[in-house]
């Protein structure tokens, strides 16, 4: 029988190198007790609510990130927080929790709404094309009423467009589906109340003992 000790993931956002290279790929292997115990004999850790502690443990765990294969506590700090939060939220998972789990995790992370900053591609405009004006062909008089004019028509575009209104009904919409693919996730692990996707996760709580 085969145990898997090593799991994929993909950060939201990325790391970004000293030399301005983009890592979003890594790998993080399953955390052993030593290394939730030997973090906390760092002389720069005052206990097991110090917030490097997280960082520590990470370092530790997170295998590879892009071309980097050498992980230090440097590189953990240089996430952004959302990357950090993430993080903190996989390394619980593959360490306590079960397959769904980390199925929903995945799934919620490709089904939220792209991050400020990565935003969709633009929409195609379409041309908007006039039709003539007609107009009575009889003399116009002084105190004739105002001359007609048909309305003037515009193309609706390319099929299913229907303007500003349902480009901003389409962002709602993928906004309203990736708040509730996390939202269903977290009701699925922490139940009401508890955000299981939180910024300050699982990592924090480690180690357990001393």
């Amino acid at each position: 029988m085969s145990l898997q000790t090593s799991y994929p993931f993909v950060l939201p956002r990325g790391y970004v190198d000293a030399h301005g290279t983009l890592h979003k790929a890594g790998r993080m292997r399953l955390a052993t007790a030593r290394d939730e115990l030997e973090p906390l004999r760092d002389p720069t850790v005052s206990g097991p609510d110090d917030p490097r502690l997280t960082v520590l443990v990470l370092a530790r765990v997170v295998e590879q990130l892009g071309t980097l294969e050498l992980i230090t506590s440097h590189d953990i700090e240089g996430l952004f927080a959302i990357d950090l939060a993430f993080l903190q939220d996989f390394y619980g998972v593959i360490n306590f929790g079960n397959q769904e789990e980390y199925e929903q995790l995945l799934r919620a992370q490709a089904e939220g709404p792209p991050l400020l900053g990565q935003g969709r591609p633009a929409a195609a405009v379409s041309a908007v094309s006039a039709a003539p004006v007609s107009a009575s062909a009889e003399p116009v008089s002084a105190s004739a009423e105002p001359v007609s004019a048909a309305p003037v028509s515009v193309s609706a575009g390319p099929a299913g467009f229907d303007g500003g209104d349902s480009l901003a009904a389409e962002f709602e919409a993928g906004q309203l589906a990736g708040a509730a693919a996390f939202a269903s996730f977290g009701a699925d692990l922490g139940g009401p109340g508890e955000r299981v996707l939180s910024r300050r996760g699982a990592v924090e709580e480690i180690p357990r003992g001393k």
